[in-house]
């Protein structure tokens, strides 16, 4: 198997080594270069002025002289006229040299500034990007699980055998996709006739008739099709926050059957969202220091899942993306808030989901933490 480059850091030269080419660095020498052209103009000045103080003490002095220091007049004011010269050039080169430094540093903080944004950026888009795959997933799962002949029968020969299989089978597909809490299966009217986990969670004969994940799913067209509500916690599954995921369980377990209930799927969201918001590729510094946060909301930007779990107390976040579907800006109060919204996946539209990654300098995140009633993490 051939060795994977990718892996091998000696086969390449590490950036920073050796010579720091970063955009920061430029920024810096910018700066420097403004300093050091400030203090050599500074120094041209001081001689020139001192040489104008000399010229003007040879011209006194002349003058006290009368007839005979005439000569040692006309150098003393040559020499006063070139240091003019030298003090106006001093100043232009200081205005030029000085001027164009300052404006170097500003452009390259500003690029600098646009790297990190639109980096912060394609972070944020990469992170609700794999909750789109993770979620579409979640979609193929309940449109292939309600054919089960299984979970048909229990709705088709309904009895206490049939429900039981249906039971049985549901059991055994949890325990191999561990991200799901529970499975239902409810009949036309709503009443739940099997569940996997029923020494769990004792819901059968419960009606979840009023439900919208119930009401959706038995409302699809076809087998194609599914329903999908969003994350919030369920009283009958201990108040955990789940993604509910439903399809109408069909005659014959054939794709345009007449719908005979509804199979529900409750993904177990907060382990699953968790894990994907604080496996971010953050640098070691914005990790360690705690500086960037990363955030999933909802539509209406209730924050459904953050890496700094104090985030969930806020409820919703700020957020004001200008009618874009991706980009960055600097909040009021400093901070840098990178967007994307869910572009979806195959099938799976999306549900209006944003990314985001918020970034802030620690006296910012100070700030923040104490208009938010936040204590320090």
């Amino acid at each position: 198997m051939p060795k994977d480059l990718l892996a091998d850091h000696s086969a390449h030269p590490k950036v920073g080594a050796e010579t720091d080419a970063s955009p920061e660095t430029i920024i810096e020498l910018a700066r420097e270069v403004a300093e050091v052209s400030a203090q050599r103009t500074s120094a041209i000045g001081d001689i020139t002025r001192r040489t104008k103080i000399l010229a003007l003490n040879a011209k006194i002095e002349a003058a006290r002289a009368g007839v005979h220091g005439a000569g040692f007049g006309v150098v003393a004011a040559e020499v006063q006229s070139i240091s003019a010269e030298i003090d106006a050039t001093a100043a232009r080169m200081r205005d030029e040299i000085v001027g164009s430094a300052n404006r170097l540093h500003q452009l390259g903080q500003d690029l600098v500034g646009s790297m990190r944004g639109q980096r912060l950026a394609d972070l944020a888009l990469n992170m609700i990007d794999i909750i789109d795959r993770n979620l579409y997933e979640r979609s193929c799962d309940v449109r292939w699980w309600a054919t089960d002949n299984a979970v048909v029968a229990a709705l088709e020969e309904p009895s206490a055998l049939t429900a039981d299989h249906a039971a049985h089978r549901a059991g055994v597909i949890l325990k191999s996709y561990t991200v799901y809490l529970d499975i239902w299966i409810a009949d036309a009217g709503g009443r739940v006739v099997a569940n996997g986990r029923p020494d769990r969670y004792a819901v059968r004969g419960r009606s979840v008739a009023g439900e919208s994940w119930f009401r959706d799913a038995m409302a699809t067209r076809d087998g194609t099709e599914f329903a999908v509500a969003d994350v919030a916690p369920h009283e009958w599954l201990n108040n955990q926050p789940v993604a509910i995921y439903s399809t109408a369980i069909r005659a014959g377990g054939s794709e345009t059957g007449r719908p005979l209930g509804v199979l529900g799927i409750f993904f177990d969201w907060a382990p699953q969202a968790g894990a994907v918001v604080k496996s971010v590729r953050l640098t070691e510094e914005e990790r360690l220091e705690g500086r960037t946060k990363c955030l999933i909301v909802d539509s209406s930007h209730r924050v459904l899942a953050a890496s700094d779990q104090r985030y969930l107390l806020i409820g919703h976040y700020p957020l004001h993306t200008d009618g874009k579907d991706m980009g960055y800006y600097q909040a009021e109060d400093g901070t840098i808030v990178a967007f994307a919204l869910t572009p979806g996946y195959e099938t799976y539209k999306g549900l209006g989901w944003y990314g985001l990654l918020l970034q802030r300098t620690p006296e910012v995140e100070a700030a923040w933490n104490s208009r938010n009633g936040l204590t320090v993490n």
